[in-house]
């Protein structure tokens, strides 16, 4: 963080990316799906590091991994250091990869380094109230917070253009066959994002999309 300061100032997009992805890791609970909706408070509506739709398009990257948080957040650096050209017109692409990086050193470093330097701590914790019970209200905070998720996914896919726009029926019809494809045929993860995906590629080809 100091060399980042050091060489383009703490208003740089390099260090105000380090130091809000630093508390972003800081402040999870829960996993990926709890921190995402501070993710995209931060970067899309205070930094504008990059818009709600490209927002969409690092989460939906993210679910084709089995750890999302790590392809959301490096996209969300890459895309941001591309669209504020750090370096210049010339070197987008070098401006994309420095900011990608930046932003998962410094989401990832606490917390590994909380792990190793907390883990036998937390170990012994286990079973003793006074530890145990606040973390059923984080729990339930979590829960809210990933419903709030679900909410801006829901606003932004629904209503392209926002309330005041068309509401996108098709959108809306896919999401209640994959809704119901889940809940009452029991359908795979994998199969239902391939499915969807393929749908997404039929819609986009025939100009629906």
């Amino acid at each position: 963080m100091g060399a980042l300061v050091a060489a383009f100032g703490w208003q740089g997009t390099l260090a105000q990316m380090g130091w809000f992805f630093t508390k972003a890791a800081l402040l999870t609970f829960g996993g990926a799906y709890a921190v995402l909706p501070y993710v995209y408070q931060g970067a899309v509506e205070h930094h504008q590091w990059l818009s709600a739709t490209q927002m969409i398009d690092g989460l939906a990257l993210g679910e084709t991994t089995p750890g999302p948080l790590i392809m959301v957040v490096a996209f969300v650096g890459f895309v941001g250091g591309w669209a504020k050209a750090l370096f210049g017109p010339d070197h987008l692409l070098l401006a994309g990869a420095a900011a990608a990086t930046v932003v998962t050193f410094f989401t990832f470093l606490p917390s590994f380094v909380f792990i190793l330097l907390g883990g036998p701590l937390v170990e012994s914790t286990h079973g003793q109230l006074r530890f145990t019970a606040p973390l059923t209200g984080i729990t339930a905070a979590v829960v809210g917070v990933i419903v709030s998720l679900a909410g801006f996914f829901a606003y932004h896919v629904f209503w392209p253009q926002g309330l005041a726009g068309r509401f996108d029926l098709i959108s809306a019809a896919g999401a209640a066959a994959a809704l119901l494809a889940t809940l009452r045929y029991k359908l795979g993860l994998v199969k239902l994002v391939l499915a969807a995906g393929a749908l997404g590629l039929a819609l986009r080809l025939a100009g629906l999309a």
